[in-house]
Order: structure tokens, then sequence, then C-alpha cells
């Protein structure tokens, strides 16, 4: 503890690490510095200069504590520790001069700003604003940007604190966004007036610390102290971002970040964000039994009574578990499907992950230990497209100075890496290659689940666990489904995979997969929310909550089980989806012995203890796959469209506008003749 530096705050003494910035002590000491600039995971800018503060024995003037550091204070004139003042009356006039200063051109639209009431300036004008204005010239005024479909701009209200532009440069990796003109002719905008294009953009929404960029969809609909706030898991890819559904009556009205350190830091992806429109479109309200090509609405009764003679009188049963569904679903539709001699699966895109080998279907690493990486191998994935928000941690570490490589397709992850290849040969000459003392350096290889897909996926899997053995490497399987690593862990897995399970299968339970092509020929009853693929295939529907309808447990790529809580009711006659599976089992003779949810989860935490450690990642013993031989075909990436992945996303608009404009930027432009 010797390294750390002792200061005084408001009379309080602290010992801080001295290469911390004031603003930084300050919080320490439990001290809140007003801000509009600073950010902890941006650059520091220091041009607001909201965060004041009294350096006693520095310069005859405040400090913006942000950009000065501990280790820059002078002690006192007998080696007494540095003094610093928050609250002197030098500190308060300086804020309040800069306070008036912001409002000089500031319009006056509290009352229609989407802003109101979650507003950074409203909350520090209440605390250092004056209730009049010496100012009597004309107010400034900005035009407002175009920057796509989700972010919305009223640029006569920015304070030019540059966050927006920091995060889409160095967060983002996309430097779309900058700064223009000198003194009242600057201002912020879009790089030759463009739409942004990065999968992270609706963050400088929350960044934005006045109402100068809000979100287009969300626009005019609500007020923040109208909604309920829940806290969720997002299930758009399998990284387990954490967000907070925010829900007015009925309605999903916006979905927000919540803070995790361990997984998605305080940052979104779009899809994640903006995809609630989806949850009120195509959905499924009422169970429908196809008769004569046709489907026509039924009841409960007749669906599940039809459901338990067809699945009693299967030759052959099987179950397909779907990308969306909680792992207490997956865990109670094994029981049942089992118990009736069938079997399930959830791999149903065909990826070759082993069964019972946690190392090797989750892997070794955390997605924190992308942080420390000196070193980290891309194998078969695009994370940009299947997880932008582990691709930006992938980033950060780049930015320290990380060296990234990438076997598979070339493609644009914001950041620079060393492509070593597009194929098996590219990963079988890695896997022969000594790498003397890397072993000794914080790395870290993720494979993707298009290396997986084919029919050497195994053999992909044991060469990329070879090269974090040879290396001393942590392992990270990248999943795209955010119901996959729980489904695998209660062993909702059959021998053969995907093929096998429904091979010579006259009824198939299909519990939310809607990515699988099912042939002709077998009864198919479908238990989902949306009307997609599962539902036009489907013989009997039986309807089901969305993910923000009901409670369930989600592990994420990492291994981490979380909970999603429910946020608001399914439409309709839909149920929930273990209450689904519960009220079937009588039609079956198999009566599940729970009757709650709670006593479901007490049944699957017997079965698999680690699911028990909520937010917590379980170790995994590392086990070995045996090396076969592989293929020489180039790796094919999980995902071609990053915003049309599940049924949510393809029943909305808004993901339908930025995949069509996705597709559009990357159509090669000729030049006019």
């Amino acid at each position: 503890m010797s390294d750390l530096r002792k200061i005084i705050i408001d009379g309080h003494e602290v010992e801080v690490d001295p290469a911390m910035t004031l603003i930084q002590a300050c919080e320490v000491a439990g001290i809140e510095i007003p801000r509009f600039c600073y950010h902890e995971r941006l650059s520091i800018a220091g041009n607001c200069r909201m965060c004041l503060v009294e350096v006693v024995g520095g310069p005859p003037k405040p400090t913006a504590s942000c950009a000065m550091q501990v280790k820059d204070l002078r002690p006192g004139p007998e080696g007494q520790p540095p003094v610093v003042k928050t609250n002197s009356p030098m500190v308060k006039k300086a804020r309040e001069g800069v306070m008036e200063f912001l409002l000089i051109n500031h319009p006056l639209d509290c009352p229609i700003c989407d802003q109101g009431g979650e507003c950074d300036l409203q909350d520090q004008a209440m605390a250092y604003g004056v209730d009049f204005s010496r100012y009597r010239e004309p107010k400034r005024a900005a035009d407002n940007m175009d920057l796509g479909p989700l972010v919305g701009t009223a640029m006569t209200r920015c304070i030019s604190c540059t966050r927006c532009v920091r995060f889409i440069t160095e967060v983002a990796g996309v430097p779309e966004m900058g700064q223009t003109g000198r003194g009242e002719d600057s201002e912020i905008t879009s790089y030759l007036g463009q739409t942004l294009a990065s999968e992270l953009q609706g963050n400088i929404v929350d960044l934005c610390p006045v109402g100068a960029l809000t979100s287009k969809p969300y626009a005019f609909t609500a007020r923040p102290w109208e909604l309920t706030k829940t806290e969720s898991i997002d299930v758009m890819d399998g990284l387990g971002s954490n967000i907070r559904i925010d829900t007015k009556g009925r309605e999903v009205m916006r979905i927000l970040p919540r803070n995790h350190d361990g997984v998605n830091e305080e940052w979104l992806s779009d899809k994640s964000r903006y995809v609630w429109d989806g949850l009120r479109r195509q959905r499924l309200d009422r169970p429908y039994i196809r008769e004569n090509g046709k489907l026509r609405a039924a009841t409960w009764p007749e669906a599940l009574e039809l459901a338990g003679r067809k699945m009693k009188g299967a030759v052959k049963l099987a179950g397909l578990i779907g990308d969306l569904v909680p792992t207490e679903a997956a865990f109670s539709l094994k029981q049942l499907v089992e118990g009736q001699g069938g079997v399930v699966e959830c791999r149903t895109d065909g990826a070759k992950l082993p069964v019972g080998n946690r190392s090797a279907y989750v892997g070794t690493a955390s997605i924190e230990d992308i942080d420390a990486a000196k070193y980290i191998m891309l194998i078969g994935t695009n994370p940009r497209a299947e997880a932008p928000v582990l691709n930006a941690r992938i980033r950060k570490a780049w930015l320290k100075g990380a060296q990234v490589g990438l076997i598979g397709a070339a493609v644009d992850l914001t950041y620079d890496v060393a492509h070593m290849g597009t194929d098996r040969k590219a990963l079988a000459d890695l896997a022969a290659r000594e790498f003397g003392a890397v072993r000794d350096v914080p790395s870290i290889v993720i494979v993707g689940q298009g290396a997986l897909r084919e029919a050497d996926g195994a053999a992909v899997l044991a060469h990329a666990q070879a090269v974090a053995e040879k290396t001393g490497s942590g392992l990270l399987i990248l999943h795209t489904a955010a119901g996959r690593v729980g489904a695998m862990d209660v062993g909702a897995t059959c021998e053969g995979g995907l093929t096998a399970a429904v091979e010579g299968a006259d009824v198939i339970y299909n519990l939310g997969a809607d990515e699988v092509d099912i042939a002709p020929g077998a009864f198919v009853i479908y238990q989902g929310s949306h009307g997609d693929r599962g539902a036009h295939r489907a013989d009997l529907i039986l309807p089901s909550a969305a993910w923000t309808e009901e409670q369930g447990l989600f592990v994420n790529t990492e291994g981490r089980p979380q909970l999603a809580l429910r946020a608001g009711f399914p439409p309709g006659e839909a149920k929930e989806n273990w209450a689904i599976l519960r009220a079937l089992s009588p039609e079956l003779g198999l009566t599940q012995p729970w009757s709650t949810l709670a006593e479901l989860r007490r049944a699957m935490v017997k079965a698999v203890p680690h699911l028990a450690m909520v937010d917590e990642v379980p170790e995994n013993a590392w086990q070995a796959m045996p090396t076969g031989a592989l293929g020489n075909a180039d790796f094919v990436l999980a995902v071609t469209d990053h915003y049309l992945t599940n049924p949510i996303t393809r029943a909305s608009g808004l993901m339908a506008d930025l995949s069509a404009r996705a597709k559009a930027r990357a159509e090669t432009r000729i030049a006019a003749e």
C-alpha cells in the first residue's frame, strides 16, 4: 500500500492511487463532482469545466478535476498532504459561471424534450443555475443532423461535451462523428452528413447529458416517471448483456443497458436496445390446429389433448429447443420427451458441441479476461456481427496493445488483425506451431459457432483446444444463441445431433426453434411466441411468452447463469413456456412434480448444481477432445445478417430497416460514367 498518496478532500483524509484524477479521488471520498464531458470509459476532454475544484496552494483559480492527477498536486510547506476543496465559495461561483455560459444558447425545451426528467443539465441547473439571464442577444441555433432511424437530433440543445464523438471513435471504432468550426460556429456533425453505421450507436443517446441526442423510436411516447422499470437479461446474442426493460402498461417502451463490468460494462448493441417493437408484431395469442391445410383457432384443453395424444402415439418422438428458450423450459421439455422414450436436441444449427465437456462447449475463460489479454485469436467468428459489445471489448484490449489474430473470413472488426487464412489449413498450421514464451503472457482463443457447424466441427474445436493448451490461453466459445449453453448444461442433447433427432421422427415438439427447416411428413407441435418459420410449418401451435414476459434463467457464452425477470404479460391466451409444458404433462400420464417455477428451479438445480451460481462464472475442468481430421473448406460465418437473427428481430420493422441499410452500404458503389 506504500504507493498510495494521501490527500485531504473537504477535510477528509483519503489514500488514493497517485495516477487517479481528482474527480476519481473525490468519488473514493464519497463526494460527487458535477460533470458533463467526463465519462469513466472515455478519454478525457476537459472541455465543459463543470467539474472545477479548488486546490489549496495551487494556482489562484479553480482547477478542472477531470484533467488533473493526484500525483500533480504539491504537498504543503511542511510536507502535509495536498488539500482540495469542492464546496468553497470560489468553486460555487466558478460552477455557477459555467452553468450560466452553458444556458446562454440552450433552448427552453424541457417540457417537450425527451430527456426531461433524466437530464444531467436539468439536475445541475437546479444546483448551480440562476433564475435570471444577463444575456440579451439572439440565441444561437444549429441545424439537426440525420443520423439514421435510431438516433434523433436537436442540435440547438448541444453543449459540445463531445461524449458522442469520443464514444463513436474510441469504443465503437467507427469515426463517423466530429466537431467542426470554432466559437459560436462550432457544431457536432457526422462525416459528410452521412447516417451512422455502427452497431453500437444507440449508446450515444445514453451518454448525451442533454436532449441533443434522443431515441427516435421512443420519442414523445412516455416520460421516465410513467415507466415501470424491470432489471433483466438480453437474449439477442449469447453475451447476456444486463438490461433494464421500461414498460408502460403492458407495452415495452424502451430497453436500456445496466452496468455490469464482467459482461457488457455499460454498453448495449442496437439490436438489443431497439428490438422491442418486434415484441408487438406477429404475436401468437391463441392455440391453433391445422385442419385440411388451414389453421383454425382452438381452445387450450383441445390443443393440449391433441398434443398429448400425438406424443403418446408417436413411434419416434423428437424435441427441438430453440435459441431463446430459458433453461427451465429446456429442462422441463427434456424430462417430458425423454419420459416418452423420445430424444431432445438444442444444437439446432448443427454445431458439434461436445456433450458433458463444459470446457469445450463453454470454455475456460471469462469475458473479463479479454481486458488483460496480450494476444487474442479469433477462429471462424465475426464478433462485430455476433456480439458487438464483446467486439468493443476486444477493441479496448487492442487499444491497450493486444495483438489480434483472425482465421476465417476477412471482415472489418474496427481494429487491426493479423489475418492468418480463411480455411482449416490455417488452423492446422497454427496448432502445429511452437509458441515458446507466449505461454507466460495472458492470451485468449475465441471460437465462433460458424467454425463448428460443418461435419468436421469437433475436429476444429479439438484443434482450437490444442492451440489454447500450447499457448496457455483461455478458451472462449462465442455462442450466438442465448439459450444454448443452459440447454447444454441440462443435457438437452442426443447422440448424432439434429440430424439423428429428426430423422425418422413422426412427431416433433418444436420449442421455439425457428431456424430449422423440418421436412414434410412429421406432425409438428410448435410452441413459441411469434408467427415465424416454426409456426408456418406447425400442425399444432401453442402460443407462449416472449423473454420479457416470463422469468427465466439464461446462461451466457462464458457459462455465467443470469436471471431474466418478467417485465410484462403475454398477449391474449399465450402462457409461460414452463407452464405450458407442465399443463401438457398430465395428458401424457406423466404429471411433472412441480406446480410453480420455484419448484421447477429447485429440481433443475438439484440435477445441475452450478445453475444455482447466479451471476458467477463456474470454473470448468479442462478436458481435451480427441483430435480428428480437419477438412479443407473455408470457415463460414454463423451470422450473415446481424439484424435479423431470430423471430423477434424478424418481426421488428426497425430491424428490417437497419438490415436494408446495412446491405445497401455493403454494395460496391460504381462511379457515374
